[in-house]
Order: structure tokens, then sequence, then C-alpha cells
């Protein structure tokens, strides 16, 4: 199996560099792990101890932030090593400040791996919710570098819990310390004879209370939205615009919808204004003296969702009738129920929110007015559902404490 790994990794690596001439992602994916070894040796000082975080991708970055933020402020005898697996991650957070130096990691083969592992010299790792490298993680444990998976979570149809994911299951054995998000990822890894594990909870909860409460003003969607009943919509694919724009177009006057697009080409952006029979407008050309005006602001840049929640009394998140849902909590931050497609169920918060009252999924535009209208008609049910949400994300924070507490308390006893 090590061998079959081996090919398939090195597959993987020609696939992606025949498709590079054409394919900017992956050319992006080559490019950026050209050179990595000198860029390390460069930046590497022997004497400091280093914290090496990785995350396949932004969204994993963004759940371990809290965890980054919180060791470059209070543990500051150490440096900060970032790794990304996707260019949409390092693309993005490239230059971020949180972190000593940002990276790819590369290519999981032995060489790359044993190079890698030998220049950072970790006082300890960080893998974020997933990303089972064999051969990083094989490295770092003999080594001796204590490796934490952080805000995993474990489902039995995984490989590793098959009747032939022995091998795969080797990976898991590598890991020093697992911190899950719940009970029943405890319960699996138990049952796969892993007993180094604690339910901590997802550090999302920390990061998405700390960005709803230092949210900045958006004074065009402030304004757009004031004295109307307002629906935020934000990580939205065509199939999610298609029953939107249903309910749109027969909407109220005192209504309006603030729609952020996951994807903002300009034919995209085309498409979306084309099926609105309602007055719209992109956030790029809107004024503050005209904004008012239009019952549909679409926002045509990056980097705004999480302040936009707040200007809404309900929120649509988008992808539940694709791959799945996007990011719920930042919606919930705010207080106000959240609405979504029928994919969700991979996901636990979302699982657990429909449970409690405070989400609701869809799946039709016949289900989304019902959802809608009772949202607006019945202020009990909202109030209801709005404090439901509330109380499950404070209730749910503190997992980045927990962690760092368990391994700098190990980490200042070696």
């Amino acid at each position: 199996m090590a061998f079959l790994y081996h090919i398939a990794i090195h597959l993987y690596y020609l696939i992606v560099l025949a498709v590079s001439p054409f394919n900017p992602k992956a050319r992006s994916w080559i490019r950026g792990r050209l050179g990595w070894r000198s860029s390390l040796q460069a930046w590497r000082n022997p004497v400091d101890q280093v914290i090496w975080v990785h995350a396949a991708s932004l969204g994993e970055f963004e759940q371990g932030r809290p965890l980054i933020d919180e060791i470059k402020t209070n543990y500051t005898e150490y440096k900060l090593l970032l790794t990304f697996f996707s260019p949409s991650g390092f693309e993005i957070r490239k230059n971020y400040p949180g972190a000593d130096h940002v990276m790819y990691l590369p290519l999981d083969t032995c060489y790359n791996a044993r190079r890698f592992v030998k220049l950072v010299n970790p006082a300890a790792a960080f893998f974020i919710k997933y990303e089972f490298w064999y051969n990083h993680l094989r490295q770092l444990r003999s080594g001796h570098h204590p490796v934490y998976l952080i805000s995993a979570i474990f489902r039995p149809g995984q490989v590793f819990f098959k009747w032939f994911g022995s091998w795969y299951k080797k990976s898991l054995t590598f890991i020093d310390f697992f911190f899950v998000q719940d009970e029943s990822s405890k319960s699996l890894l138990q049952q796969a004879g892993l007993s180094n594990c604690a339910v901590s909870g997802d550090t999302r909860f920390d990061r998405v209370i700390k960005v709803a409460g230092s949210a900045r003003d958006v004074p065009l969607a402030r304004i757009f939205a004031e004295g109307r009943y307002c629906m935020v919509a934000g990580s939205t694919w065509p199939e999610d615009e298609e029953f939107l724009s249903r309910y749109i177009n027969e909407s109220a006057e005192d209504t309006c919808f603030i729609i952020a697009p996951h994807e903002i080409s300009e034919a995209h952006l085309n498409r979306l204004i084309l099926r609105l029979a309602r007055s719209s407008v992109l956030f790029s050309n809107a004024s503050v003296d005209t904004v008012h005006e239009a019952q549909v602001l679409i926002i045509d840049n990056m980097g705004l969702l999480s302040s936009l929640y707040r200007y809404g009394r309900v929120a649509y998140i988008g992808g539940g009738f694709g791959k799945g849902i996007h990011n719920i909590l930042e919606a919930a931050a705010f207080g106000i129920p959240v609405i979504f497609g029928p994919n969700y169920h991979k996901f636990r918060e979302a699982r657990e929110l429909i449970a409690l009252g405070g989400a609701f999924t869809i799946r039709n535009s016949g289900e989304l007015t019902s959802v809608l209208e009772m949202f607006r008609f019945n202020q009990e049910r909202y109030n209801i559902s709005s404090q439901i949400s509330t109380n499950y994300v404070h209730n749910n924070t503190g997992a980045t404490t927990k962690i760092l507490n368990h391994v700098f308390k190990k980490l200042q006893n070696l």
C-alpha cells in the first residue's frame, strides 16, 4: 500500500503538471511549490522554536485561525509557520500577518517530507480538521515531533473505519492527540483503538464570535436595509439563486435582499441580474444617495459577507443544492435564523441547529417561501429561533483555550 500511495502521489503531480498550462489553479499549485526548500532555508533560523500549522485551504484556515492568533499573541517565544495545500487558501492568505512564514506544503513524497520536517524541526505541529499526509505524518512521528489534529470530525463511512482501511488508519497512529468536535467522533476513534482523543469542540465558534464582535459598518448596506425587512443570502450558487429569485420576484415592496454570490464573475452576475424582476444594483455601482431605491443589493467583491449578516433579519446560506452548505455560523453568530438547502448532513452545526429550531432546510421554492413568510409574520416564532441561534454559538465557544492549555502545558514540561 505504501508503494501504491507513492505511485499515486507522483501520478497526481504529473496530472496537475499536465493541466497547469490551461488551468490557473493548477498552475499556481505547481509554481507555488517551486523553490520551497530554499525559501524555507532563508526564513528558518535554527535557534528559533517553531510551531507548524497546516490548513488544506481557506475554510480550514479560518477554522484554525483562533488557534493561530492565540499562539501569536500569547506564546511569543515561538515562530509560526503556516502551510496550505490548495492555492485557494495560499493565494488569499500568503501575506497573513499572524504567521511568521506562509508557504505551500510540499508534495507528500518521502523525499520532500524528510527534508521538510528536518528543516522545520517543529516543537509541535497542528493539522486542522483533516489532511492526513502519510509521509509528512510519518516523518513527524519518527522525529518525535508532537502532532495534533484540531477541530476534527469523523464519520463511520470514512475509509479509516472500513474493513479494508487498516493501512489508511495507520496515518492516524502518527498523530499524538485528537481534539474532536463531538462524542461520536471520539467513539469512532476509540473503537478503532485510538484512545488519545478528547472532545474540545470546534474552534470556528471562537472565530465567528470574534468576527461578529468586530464586524465593520458597511454604510451602503446599512442604508439599503434601513426600515425594511432584509434577508442576506451568502455564498449562493445558481441553484440557490433560482429559488431565491422566484421569491424575490413575488416579494412585497417593503422587503429587500442582499445577495453575496459565491462566484462574482461578470457572466455570473449578469445571469443573476437577468433572473430578477425587482430593481437591483451592484455594490460597486451603488451610492449612499440611491442605494435605497433598489430592492436587491448584489455584492460583487470579496471580504464583506461576514459583516453583512448584521443587517439581515434572516440568512440564507448557499451550497446546499450542490456539494454542501457554506459557513452558517457566521450568520448564526449575529442571532438570526438560518436557511439552507438539503445537502447539509455532513455539517454537525447544521444538524444541531435544525434540531434546536434555529435553522431550517428547504428543498424547493415553496418551502423557502413558507419559512421566510413564517419568520416575517410570526414575531414570536422569529424571536425563539433568533435566541436559539445566539445561544447555540455562545454555548459552543472555548475550544481554542482547551486545546492550547493541553498542548502548551505538555510543551512547557518537556
